[in-house]
């Protein structure tokens, strides 16, 4: 392979990546604003803060709609992605899933109002529920198999299961500014834990 050949295709692959990198910067930046403004928010304010032009997001998103999924993918994949590298650093398998259920609070209270901007689309809103169960519920699974194993939890429960509960937990927290669903999720991970076995804990001190 000829030189500049070769210094084609890394400039090819550097451009590339760079298209990946800002792509990723709008997304997040258009994440929070949704957050904090809705899903109706001005295209400007998102431009805003990714710090680029209007044109620019117009030539990755030319509809709302487009972005507004483009939104939903990218949280769901980083939800995603978060399980093993949880489970890569956290202390323990429990650990783990504790951090992680908590993520996925986060999402499910944060991204109601795409969800609700999605539904007006029945078939768009159905393959993004699909694409929602196919991400998530390996990752939560794994968690939970991986805390089961080493006998930090019941092994009863599913991902799928757990995720529902934690769903219908945060039902109705975007409209309670006093509701904190986080508490009850707590108490509904914390009821999954193994019964510690007598003489497990830290020994105890003499009297």
């Amino acid at each position: 392979m000829s030189d500049s050949r070769q210094g084609t295709e890394k400039a090819t692959a550097s451009q590339r990546k760079d298209v990946r990198r800002n792509k990723q910067i709008l997304l997040d930046a258009a994440a929070a604003v949704f957050v904090s403004s809705g899903v109706e928010a001005p295209v400007r304010d998102i431009a805003a803060r990714a710090g680029v032009g209007i044109g620019t997001i117009y030539r990755h998103f030319p509809t709302r709609a487009d972005l507004i999924v483009a939104v939903f993918r990218h949280q769901v994949e980083t939800c995603a992605e978060a399980g093993p590298a949880l489970l890569a650093s956290c202390p323990t398998a429990y650990d783990a899933l504790e951090q992680w259920i908590d993520l996925f609070v986060d999402f499910l209270v944060t991204k109601h109002g795409l969800a609700a901007a999605l539904q007006q689309d029945n078939a768009g809103f159905e393959t993004l529920h699909a694409y929602f169960i196919d991400h998530l519920v390996p990752v939560c699974t794994q968690l939970l198999d991986a805390a089961a194993a080493a006998g930090e939890i019941h092994s009863d429960i599913g991902g799928l299961e757990l995720m529902r509960g934690v769903g219908n937990l945060c039902v109705g927290a975007e409209n309670d500014p006093s509701y904190d669903p986080r508490t009850l999720v707590a108490l509904l991970v914390a009821g999954l834990r193994q019964p510690r076995r007598p003489g497990s804990g830290a020994a105890r001190s003499e009297s």
